[in-house]
């Protein structure tokens, strides 16, 4: 998207090729994703240590691609994808427990960036999926800050996005948003979906999606569990939320993308930096 003090930012957990109807939903996935013009892109499940040209054929030509260090054993993981060249500034092996050593690609990606909002910092952050993990979540989500408040100063923003497995009620994204304290430690993001959408509850991962039916987690609740965070000054964001929408939440011709839906946000220069007046009017 080409939108001087404007940004297009996209996550999307695409149920990789060994999940069923991959030939048929890689066409929707790749025709869709492209359609959007998006600045960055965080993808989840798709093969980065083997058919790397998977990404290319979803996201199309001129991406500049970085995936996480670590793939499952069939060489599915996730990566983080910008228009503009980055700067990989770190990367966070999130297996921090021994039970969350099975889950080889949790990771927090920590990138930077120049794009038409300025110093961009970006962290594509895919902690432990298991229900019952959310002690590992909390610690997975104060690892995470703790990266990014080392490189944030007021001259840079800060985006985190990804498939987070916590509904907006969990603690670690309660600890996201700036609503309780980990280890002594505070931080606030602007959930980017609440933001221009509070009462809408914007599943992602969703019972009325036959492939959430028919899969593994059948059982599960319908959930909000994929985000696009903004990080706070003093004062609140840096970024404005000028947009934000489910993506491929929809069938395509009967073709269901994947059992996710996407999150796609616009994110704006506000008319004022956070912290000063602007100009009154009437």
């Amino acid at each position: 998207m080409v939108d001087h003090g404007r940004i297009r930012v996209v996550t999307m957990n695409v149920l990789g090729p060994a999940n069923p109807g991959w030939q048929r939903r890689r066409s929707v996935l790749a025709e869709r994703l492209q359609q959007l013009k998006a600045d960055v892109v965080a993808l989840q499940e798709v093969p980065i240590a083997s058919r790397s040209e998977v990404v290319e054929e979803l996201l199309g030509p001129g991406w500049h691609v970085r995936g996480f260090a670590r793939a499952s054993e069939d060489g599915v993981g996730a990566v983080l994808a910008t228009r503009q060249p980055h700067r990989v500034l770190e990367e966070i092996d999130q297996r921090c427990t021994p039970r969350s050593r099975d889950f080889a690609w949790c990771a927090t990606l920590l990138v930077e960036v120049d794009t038409a909002v300025g110093r961009t910092l970006v962290a594509h952050h895919k902690p432990s999926w298991q229900f019952g993990y959310e002690h590992e979540r909390e610690q997975q989500a104060l690892a995470a800050a703790r990266m990014l408040e080392k490189y944030a100063d007021s001259g840079a923003h800060a985006i985190v996005l990804g498939d987070f497995d916590a509904t907006p009620d969990a603690a670690s994204v309660q600890f996201w948003r700036g609503r309780r304290s980990l280890a002594g430690i505070s931080v606030c993001y602007q959930d980017a979906w609440e933001s221009v959408r509070p009462t809408e509850p914007g599943f992602t991962f969703s019972a009325e999606n036959p492939l959430v039916r028919a899969g593994e987690v059948a059982t599960a609740v319908s959930r909000r569990i994929d985000y696009v965070l903004v990080r706070s000054g003093i004062h609140g964001p840096t970024l404005q939320v000028a947009a934000c929408d489910r993506l491929l939440d929809r069938p395509v011709e009967g073709v269901w993308a994947s059992d996710h839906f996407g999150v796609v946000a616009d994110l704006a220069l506000p008319d004022h930096a956070p912290g000063s007046w602007g100009v009154l009017h009437g």
